[in-house]
């Protein structure tokens, strides 16, 4: 059985009227039609995607600076540098 992490909800009185409704009809317990609801939700949005070629671009411009040879009594680079790219 996959791990499951408890979570409380609450839900306005006129909500409850309807899970109640709709657990009668459908004859499944109100949990299952709430993680049904869920499901369906989830799956209507669109997360944005992560952009691998932005991690590849980052990942080679901080080899860049690895490869670099060290300059004596300072480096030639800074920590901000990394985050205004």
């Amino acid at each position: 059985m996959a791990t499951k992490i408890r979570k409380q909800i609450y839900i306005e009185p006129h909500r409850e009227v309807i899970l109640k409704r709709l657990s009668r009809k459908q004859r499944a317990i109100e949990i299952e039609i709430i993680h049904g609801a869920i499901g369906r939700y989830t799956r209507a949005i669109r997360l944005p995607r992560r952009d691998l070629a932005t991690w590849e671009e980052g990942r080679a411009f901080i080899q860049s600076l690895i490869q670099q040879s060290p300059v004596p009594g300072r480096r030639a680079w800074w920590q901000e540098d990394l985050h205004e790219r």
